[in-house]
């Protein structure tokens, strides 16, 4: 009885704890996101059928994600104004909803693990779990937040592989790495299946560290100083629940322009990046932007920053289109460019089935009725052609490579990060978007109300950060670049190959089966 509790909870809960203390935020431990998985699988190597793999995976599943997504509390509680009783139920249909995923994964698992052949096991694991992360990106609007490969951000001469793979390429390499780890703990005595998990971790030692050193080696002589741009980001650190205070508006562009001003060489810059909804009106017709005018004016320096936006549909009607927005405001106050936010966020833009599901709408502060807008041109100011990442539109893959393939050469990300809190969100958040530079060889610049702003390097090195929660103004040389990785003209292929392969392997034995009984 003790041993099945402990292969039922003990060890599922252990790989939901593991992982968690693996991935980003206030603290953690990287190193463990190549074990973490190992006592989960054990468990469901050990199960004597489906019933024990779905309790068991459904266990470390829901433990995980209620780690992960702890935030999604301070989101509706804080600054949504839902109670208690009913945010805890939200959180914990959320984590419901992803576990789906990790419990499929494993039923799947167990069934092929069961019939194949061991050295096939190793690739398939890895593959459907992959497919299955590429699944949840888009399905119901798609929410990839914190993929395992995620986990790596911070190291450099390990996470290169995804300007070839993306970062679906290193979550491939993590769960290998777990399963072979498994394999090796629970065939001691079966020589192949070790030699297969030996070869296997072998590889990885030497395919990670490797490829990216070579990577970085040709990334450093890519780099040309002379195609540069001097470019500030600001973080103005005004607190959610005053963001939109009609009183605190003025006061708002205030704190940014000093800031702003505040930086070494002011005037030297080619761009300044405020964060998304800096100007927390429409600045066609709010008084408070009459400030703007003037510093720019004055200063000379144009402007990229986050404002809301509405065009008119009809007039006599009082139909309005709304946007969640980037304006390119130029040194002479013209605006010269504006990126109409294209995945909006869904129960706080814009709310789906509204007609059936309006009671929804009050949970988030100020929720939208937003228009989507389309990746087209970048927004360019002399040398500089930005790609604009609004908000959490920076954990999607597809929106970066579509913004290179549009001639941008540098990304910018404008974020709102303060409903999150002082919670591990911040840090993960951050952590996806230095994925974006990997994966595209294109810089990114940060900027968030709250924090974590920054800089990032086209090879995924961090070259500035601030803290969260901080007023925060700085400046970088910032390398443009128009090369073009693997990732944004084949590699992107990756995580849905891997899912198609893995339904094909899935139903191959059907298709065997069914081509004997018509023989």
């Amino acid at each position: 009885m003790i041993d099945k509790a402990r292969l039922t909870f003990g060890l599922p809960l252990l790989s939901a704890f593991l992982l968690f203390a693996g991935m980003p935020g206030q603290w953690s431990f990287w190193p463990l996101l190549f074990v973490g998985l190992v006592p989960f699988f054990l468990a469901i190597i050990k199960s004597s059928g489906k019933k024990q793999v779905l309790v068991r995976s459904a266990v470390f599943s829901l433990a995980y994600y209620l780690l992960l997504l702890y935030w999604i509390l301070i989101v509706l509680v804080r600054y949504g104004g839902l109670p208690v009783f009913l945010a805890v139920p939200a959180l914990i249909l959320l984590a419901a909803y992803m576990s789906l995923y990790p419990v499929s994964f494993a039923l799947l698992a167990y069934g092929v693990s069961k019939k194949s052949e061991p050295a096939l096991v190793l690739l398939f694991v890895p593959a459907l779990w992959v497919g299955l992360d590429w699944l949840r990106s888009f399905l119901f609007s798609g929410f990839p937040w914190m993929d395992l490969g995620y986990g790596l951000w911070q190291e450099t001469y390990l996470i290169q592989l995804a300007s070839v793979l993306g970062h679906h390429g290193i979550t491939f390499c993590l769960v290998l790495s777990n399963i072979a780890v498994a394999y090796l703990l629970h065939n001691r005595s079966e020589h192949r299946c070790r030699a297969y998990a030996v070869a296997a971790l072998a590889a990885l030692v030497v395919a990670l560290p490797g490829y990216s050193f070579l990577a970085l080696a040709n990334g450093e002589k890519r780099l040309d100083v002379n195609y540069s741009a001097e470019i500030g980001a600001v973080q103005g650190n005004i607190l959610q629940d005053q963001k939109w205070s009609q009183d605190r508006k003025g006061k708002t562009v205030d704190k940014y322009l000093q800031l702003s001003q505040s930086i070494d060489d002011f005037a030297q810059l080619d761009l300044l990046v405020w964060p998304e909804t800096a100007l927390p009106f429409y600045p066609t017709v709010a008084p408070e932007f009459s400030a703007v005018v003037r510093f720019l004016e004055h200063k000379q320096v144009p402007i990229l920053t986050g404002s809301p936006w509405y065009e008119v549909v009809d007039s006599d009607k009082q139909e309005y289109r709304y946007f969640n927005s980037a304006i390119l405001l130029g040194s002479d106050r013209r605006l010269l460019g504006r990126y109409d936010k294209s995945h909006l966020v869904p129960y706080g833009e814009y709310v789906p089935l509204k007609e059936y599901m309006g009671f929804i709408q009050p949970l988030v502060e100020t929720v939208g009725d937003f228009t989507p807008g389309k990746v087209e041109k970048p927004l360019g100011v002399g040398k500089v052609r930005a790609g604009v990442l609004l908000c959490y539109e920076s954990i999607f893959p597809d929106i970066a490579r579509k913004w290179v393939n549009q001639k941008a050469n540098v990304l910018v990300n404008l974020t709102n990060d303060a409903w999150y809190g002082k919670s591990s969100a911040p840090y993960q958040s951050f952590g996806m978007t230095v994925f974006r530079a990997v994966e595209t060889g294109r810089s990114i610049v940060r900027a968030a109300n709250t924090g974590v702003s920054g800089f990032v390097d086209p090879l995924g090195r961090v070259v500035t950060e601030s803290d969260i929660f901080v007023p925060w103004a700085a400046k970088a040389r910032v390398q443009l670049s128009e090369y073009i990785t693997f990732f944004v003209r084949w590699g992107w292929l990756f995580a849905p190959f891997c899912f198609f392969t893995a339904v094909l392997l899935l139903v191959k034995p059907l298709l065997v089966k069914r081509g004997k009984v018509l023989h």
